[in-house]
């Protein structure tokens, strides 16, 4: 088939509608820890807090001791939850979905995003209500950097920790952040005020395992290598849209509708990519990355590399862990 022959599908064309049962459903490890276990979670010896962590995650997760000390067993006692607390690249989101496969009873693992979303789609009552039937919540990658978002949450866990609830929850440090104060601790225990001394603290030290340089790039295509790039994969499965075009349609979904926007897409391209001026469209973009290196959809451009799509505004401003955090994953994106 001749590759102008091809039509790509649209994620423009596509207008999800998402049921309060599929949202719960969605609150699944991704792909890439589907099988996280506390076994395969490999540790490094020169780290001894790698393997403590594992043992306390262990026993938070089963209720067994697993020969845990009478002190750590003492704090678990009296947690509501635990807090990974490292670097990039340690292995926290994988010890936090070791948690949740281990754990046996109901439980739900999502992104940060993705109960702030739950909430803005049942409100805060009825999400209340609905993450109440859970015994376990796992937040993955807990954002400090958004007041607002950060102390619903903390509200949030305040009035289902009464019910029973437990929690397991990492923090969102981006590679670019590593020297800068690598550890959240203190934050998150700022930030969410009266339900910080009900979790325990676990530090997990390492190098980052991927070995990923701190600075992510990656570069822009023609349209001629967009096309050859577009033959390799299945017509039902890959995508091309403008990108201002995609900016527009995401303004019209609510971002808990993200994730079945991509059902099926395993390769994205991205048509007249620019910098971003307005933050309210890079903040859904943003959404959307976080969407698309969950399910390891491959990406390219032709425009901009997109690793620029964020200004220097932007990147020296409130939100800047959340643009690194997005340039680190397109450029792991758009290496598939």
């Amino acid at each position: 088939m001749d590759n102008k022959s091809r039509i790509p599908l649209s994620l423009v064309a596509r207008n999800p509608q998402t049921s309060v049962d599929q949202l719960l459903n969605q609150l699944v490890p991704p792909r890439e820890f589907q099988t996280s276990s506390f076994d395969n979670y490999i540790t490094d010896g020169r780290f001894a807090s790698q393997a403590h962590a594992v043992l306390i995650a262990k026993t938070f997760a089963t209720g067994k001791k697993f020969g845990l000390n009478a002190k750590d067993a003492k704090l678990l006692k009296n947690s509501a939850g635990i807090y990974l607390d490292g670097g990039f690249g340690v292995g926290k989101t994988h010890l936090l979905a070791a948690t949740w496969h281990a754990f046996k009873g109901r439980k739900v693992f999502g992104s940060f995003l993705a109960f702030t979303g739950l909430i803005g789609v049942l409100g805060f009552a009825n999400a209340i209500e609905a993450l109440s039937r859970y015994e376990l919540i796992c937040i993955d990658e807990f954002e400090l950097d958004d007041p607002g978002d950060t102390m619903m949450m903390s509200r949030l866990l305040s009035e289902l920790a009464p019910r029973g609830v437990k929690f397991a929850a990492t923090s969102n440090t981006p590679p670019n952040a590593l020297g800068q104060g690598r550890f959240a601790a203190a934050d998150f225990a700022r930030e969410i005020n009266a339900m910080a001394d009900r979790f325990a603290i676990i530090t997990v030290d390492g190098d980052d395992y991927r070995h990923r340089p701190t600075e992510a790039t990656d570069a822009a295509i023609s349209e001629s290598e967009m096309l050859s790039w577009q033959n390799g994969f299945e017509p039902s499965s890959f995508a091309a849209d403008n990108f201002d075009a995609l900016l527009k349609h995401l303004s019209t979904l609510h971002p808990s509708r993200y994730l079945q926007l991509l059902d099926g897409i395993t390769a994205l391209g991205l048509y007249d990519t620019y910098q971003l001026q307005d933050q309210v469209s890079a903040l859904r973009w943003v959404a959307l990355v976080d969407r698309l290196y969950e399910n390891k959809v491959a990406l390219r451009s032709v425009g901009i590399a997109l690793t620029s799509c964020f200004s220097e505004e932007m990147l020296g401003g409130a939100y800047r862990k959340k643009y690194l955090r997005a340039i680190s994953r397109l450029g792991a994106l758009s290496e598939l």
